[in-house]
Protein backbone atom coordinates (compact mmCIF):
# COMPACT_ATOMS: atom_id res chain seq x y z
CA UNK A 1 0.00 0.00 0.00
CA UNK A 2 1.49 3.35 -1.06
CA UNK A 3 2.09 6.08 1.52
CA UNK A 4 -0.33 9.03 1.48
CA UNK A 5 0.99 12.22 -0.10
CA UNK A 6 2.17 15.16 2.00
CA UNK A 7 -0.75 17.24 0.73
CA UNK A 8 -3.27 14.60 1.74
CA UNK A 9 -1.68 14.22 5.17
CA UNK A 10 -1.74 17.99 5.64
CA UNK A 11 -5.44 18.18 4.87
CA UNK A 12 -6.14 15.17 7.08
CA UNK A 13 -4.35 16.80 10.02
CA UNK A 14 -6.20 20.09 9.47
CA UNK A 15 -9.59 18.34 9.39
CA UNK A 16 -8.86 16.26 12.51
CA UNK A 17 -7.75 19.35 14.44
CA UNK A 18 -10.73 21.38 13.23
CA UNK A 19 -13.03 18.70 14.61
CA UNK A 20 -11.23 18.30 17.93
CA UNK A 21 -8.34 19.99 19.72
CA UNK A 22 -7.82 22.75 17.19
CA UNK A 23 -11.45 23.75 17.62
CA UNK A 24 -11.02 23.81 21.39
CA UNK A 25 -7.88 25.95 21.01
CA UNK A 26 -9.72 28.55 18.92
CA UNK A 27 -12.59 28.78 21.40
CA UNK A 28 -10.08 29.01 24.25
CA UNK A 29 -8.27 31.94 22.58
CA UNK A 30 -11.61 33.67 21.97
CA UNK A 31 -12.62 33.13 25.59
CA UNK A 32 -9.34 34.59 26.86
CA UNK A 33 -9.67 37.56 24.51
CA UNK A 34 -13.12 38.28 25.95
CA UNK A 35 -11.68 38.06 29.45
CA UNK A 36 -9.01 40.63 28.56
CA UNK A 37 -11.61 43.00 27.11
CA UNK A 38 -13.75 42.97 30.24
CA UNK A 39 -13.34 45.75 32.77
CA UNK A 40 -12.72 43.29 35.60
CA UNK A 41 -9.16 42.07 36.14
CA UNK A 42 -8.35 38.42 35.43
CA UNK A 43 -8.08 37.69 39.16
CA UNK A 44 -11.71 38.81 39.58
CA UNK A 45 -13.08 36.60 36.80
CA UNK A 46 -13.94 32.92 36.91
CA UNK A 47 -14.14 29.93 34.61
CA UNK A 48 -15.76 26.58 35.30
CA UNK A 49 -14.41 23.06 35.19
CA UNK A 50 -17.11 20.72 33.86
CA UNK A 51 -19.91 23.31 33.78
CA UNK A 52 -23.46 22.01 34.02
CA UNK A 53 -25.06 21.07 30.69
CA UNK A 54 -28.65 21.29 31.97
CA UNK A 55 -30.52 22.52 35.03
CA UNK A 56 -32.04 19.10 35.71
CA UNK A 57 -29.53 16.62 37.16
CA UNK A 58 -30.74 13.70 35.03
CA UNK A 59 -30.55 15.66 31.79
CA UNK A 60 -27.16 17.03 32.76
CA UNK A 61 -25.93 13.44 33.19
CA UNK A 62 -27.40 12.39 29.84
CA UNK A 63 -25.69 15.27 28.04
CA UNK A 64 -22.38 14.48 29.74
CA UNK A 65 -22.53 10.82 28.72
CA UNK A 66 -23.15 11.78 25.10
CA UNK A 67 -20.31 14.33 25.27
CA UNK A 68 -17.99 11.51 26.27
CA UNK A 69 -19.37 9.22 23.58
CA UNK A 70 -18.84 11.70 20.74
CA UNK A 71 -15.34 12.60 21.93
CA UNK A 72 -14.43 8.91 22.01
CA UNK A 73 -15.83 8.62 18.48
CA UNK A 74 -13.17 11.17 17.49
CA UNK A 75 -10.56 8.98 19.16
CA UNK A 76 -11.85 6.01 17.16
CA UNK A 77 -11.54 8.06 13.97
CA UNK A 78 -7.86 8.93 14.46
CA UNK A 79 -7.09 5.31 15.37
CA UNK A 80 -8.81 4.25 12.16
CA UNK A 81 -6.75 6.78 10.18
CA UNK A 82 -3.53 5.41 11.69
CA UNK A 83 -4.46 1.79 10.99
CA UNK A 84 -2.47 0.17 8.18
CA UNK A 85 -2.52 -3.36 6.76
CA UNK A 86 -0.44 -5.53 9.04
CA UNK A 87 0.09 -2.76 11.57
CA UNK A 88 -2.55 -2.10 14.22
CA UNK A 89 -2.94 1.51 15.36
CA UNK A 90 -2.94 0.36 19.00
CA UNK A 91 0.51 -1.20 18.56
CA UNK A 92 1.76 1.70 16.47
CA UNK A 93 1.22 4.30 19.22
CA UNK A 94 1.66 2.00 22.22
CA UNK A 95 -1.96 1.96 23.38
CA UNK A 96 -1.76 -1.58 24.73
CA UNK A 97 -1.72 -3.33 28.09
CA UNK A 98 1.46 -5.31 27.34
CA UNK A 99 3.54 -3.14 29.71
CA UNK A 100 0.77 -1.97 32.00
CA UNK A 101 2.77 -2.18 35.23
CA UNK A 102 5.61 -0.12 33.82
CA UNK A 103 3.14 2.31 32.22
CA UNK A 104 1.47 2.85 35.61
CA UNK A 105 4.85 3.58 37.19
CA UNK A 106 5.71 6.13 34.51
CA UNK A 107 2.24 7.66 34.90
CA UNK A 108 2.70 8.13 38.64
CA UNK A 109 6.07 9.81 38.05
CA UNK A 110 4.49 12.13 35.49
CA UNK A 111 1.68 13.02 37.88
CA UNK A 112 4.25 13.92 40.53
CA UNK A 113 6.37 15.88 38.06
CA UNK A 114 3.49 17.76 36.41
CA UNK A 115 0.44 17.62 38.66
CA UNK A 116 1.96 18.84 41.93
CA UNK A 117 3.87 21.78 40.37
CA UNK A 118 0.69 22.55 38.43
CA UNK A 119 -1.24 23.09 41.66
CA UNK A 120 1.53 25.35 42.94
CA UNK A 121 1.51 27.29 39.65
CA UNK A 122 -2.23 27.83 39.96
CA UNK A 123 -1.92 29.18 43.49
CA UNK A 124 0.99 31.51 42.69
CA UNK A 125 -0.54 32.75 39.43
CA UNK A 126 -3.82 33.48 41.23
CA UNK A 127 -1.94 35.63 43.73
CA UNK A 128 -0.22 37.42 40.84
CA UNK A 129 -3.52 38.00 39.03
CA UNK A 130 -2.51 35.95 35.98
CA UNK A 131 -5.16 33.26 36.25
CA UNK A 132 -8.93 33.22 36.41
CA UNK A 133 -10.56 31.57 39.40
CA UNK A 134 -11.38 27.99 38.47
CA UNK A 135 -14.81 26.98 39.73
CA UNK A 136 -15.20 23.28 40.34
CA UNK A 137 -18.30 21.16 39.89
CA UNK A 138 -20.36 20.42 42.99
CA UNK A 139 -19.66 16.86 44.08
CA UNK A 140 -22.94 16.39 45.93
CA UNK A 141 -25.27 17.27 43.04
CA UNK A 142 -26.20 13.58 42.54
CA UNK A 143 -24.82 10.13 43.30
CA UNK A 144 -23.49 9.83 39.77
CA UNK A 145 -21.56 13.12 39.81
CA UNK A 146 -18.19 11.68 40.85
CA UNK A 147 -18.37 8.65 38.48
CA UNK A 148 -19.19 11.02 35.60
CA UNK A 149 -16.29 13.30 36.54
CA UNK A 150 -13.95 10.30 36.56
CA UNK A 151 -15.35 9.26 33.17
CA UNK A 152 -14.74 12.78 31.86
CA UNK A 153 -11.15 12.63 33.12
CA UNK A 154 -10.54 9.33 31.32
CA UNK A 155 -12.14 10.78 28.20
CA UNK A 156 -9.81 13.79 28.33
CA UNK A 157 -6.77 11.55 28.74
CA UNK A 158 -7.73 9.41 25.76
CA UNK A 159 -8.78 12.27 23.49
CA UNK A 160 -5.89 14.63 24.13
CA UNK A 161 -3.01 12.20 24.40
CA UNK A 162 -4.02 9.96 21.51
CA UNK A 163 -4.59 12.91 19.17
CA UNK A 164 -1.61 15.00 20.31
CA UNK A 165 1.08 12.46 21.10
CA UNK A 166 -0.20 9.50 19.13
CA UNK A 167 -1.79 10.77 15.96
CA UNK A 168 0.01 14.11 15.45
CA UNK A 169 3.46 12.81 16.36
CA UNK A 170 3.07 9.92 13.92
CA UNK A 171 1.77 12.13 11.13
CA UNK A 172 4.49 14.75 11.65
CA UNK A 173 7.06 11.96 11.45
CA UNK A 174 5.60 10.94 8.08
CA UNK A 175 5.85 14.59 6.99
CA UNK A 176 9.54 14.46 7.98
CA UNK A 177 9.22 17.08 10.69
CA UNK A 178 12.08 17.07 13.18
CA UNK A 179 11.39 15.88 16.72
CA UNK A 180 11.74 19.44 18.03
CA UNK A 181 9.34 20.85 15.45
CA UNK A 182 6.73 18.27 16.44
CA UNK A 183 7.35 18.79 20.17
CA UNK A 184 6.99 22.56 20.00
CA UNK A 185 3.87 22.50 17.79
CA UNK A 186 2.11 19.94 19.99
CA UNK A 187 3.11 21.71 23.23
CA UNK A 188 1.97 25.13 22.00
CA UNK A 189 -1.33 23.65 20.82
CA UNK A 190 -1.83 22.12 24.28
CA UNK A 191 -1.14 25.49 25.84
CA UNK A 192 -3.56 27.31 23.55
CA UNK A 193 -6.55 25.17 24.43
CA UNK A 194 -5.92 25.92 28.12
CA UNK A 195 -5.46 29.66 27.56
CA UNK A 196 -9.04 30.33 28.73
CA UNK A 197 -7.74 29.81 32.28
CA UNK A 198 -5.10 32.52 31.87
CA UNK A 199 -1.56 32.86 30.47
CA UNK A 200 0.16 31.20 33.43
CA UNK A 201 -1.84 27.99 33.14
CA UNK A 202 -1.37 28.01 29.36
CA UNK A 203 2.39 28.22 29.86
CA UNK A 204 2.22 25.40 32.40
CA UNK A 205 0.46 23.24 29.84
CA UNK A 206 3.12 24.06 27.24
CA UNK A 207 5.68 22.64 29.67
CA UNK A 208 3.46 19.61 30.22
CA UNK A 209 3.24 19.19 26.45
CA UNK A 210 7.02 19.25 26.08
CA UNK A 211 7.48 16.64 28.82
CA UNK A 212 4.70 14.35 27.58
CA UNK A 213 5.85 14.73 23.98
CA UNK A 214 9.42 13.84 24.90
CA UNK A 215 8.23 10.74 26.76
CA UNK A 216 6.20 9.62 23.75
CA UNK A 217 8.97 10.20 21.21
CA UNK A 218 11.45 8.33 23.41
CA UNK A 219 9.35 5.19 24.02
CA UNK A 220 6.53 5.47 21.44
CA UNK A 221 3.95 4.56 24.07
CA UNK A 222 0.89 6.69 24.63
CA UNK A 223 -0.58 4.50 27.39
CA UNK A 224 1.42 6.06 30.28
CA UNK A 225 0.44 9.51 29.03
CA UNK A 226 -3.24 8.58 28.95
CA UNK A 227 -3.01 7.18 32.48
CA UNK A 228 -1.11 10.22 33.80
CA UNK A 229 -3.47 12.70 32.15
CA UNK A 230 -6.52 10.86 33.49
CA UNK A 231 -5.06 10.82 37.02
CA UNK A 232 -4.20 14.53 36.88
CA UNK A 233 -7.73 15.36 35.74
CA UNK A 234 -9.33 13.10 38.36
CA UNK A 235 -7.38 15.00 41.01
CA UNK A 236 -8.46 18.30 39.43
CA UNK A 237 -12.12 17.35 38.94
CA UNK A 238 -12.69 15.52 42.24
CA UNK A 239 -9.89 16.69 44.54
CA UNK A 240 -9.96 20.37 43.59
CA UNK A 241 -13.54 20.98 44.83
CA UNK A 242 -12.44 19.73 48.25
CA UNK A 243 -9.32 21.93 48.29
CA UNK A 244 -10.83 25.00 46.59
CA UNK A 245 -11.90 26.76 49.83
CA UNK A 246 -8.27 26.78 50.96
CA UNK A 247 -6.79 28.11 47.69
CA UNK A 248 -6.34 31.79 46.68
Amino acid sequence: MSSPSRTRLGWEIAIVLALSIGQSAIYSVLSFTRSLLREAALRDQATALNPSRADEAVWDAIYRVFDVFFDLAMVALVLYLLWEPGRRAFDRIGLTFSRFGRDCGVAVLLVAAIGIPGLALYGVSRLMGLTLQVQAAELDAAWWTIPLLVLSAVRAGLLEEIILNGYLAERFSQLRWSAWQALVFIAVLRGLYHLYQGPAMALGNVVMGLVFGWVYLKWRRVMPLVLAHALIDIIAFVGYPLAAPFLP
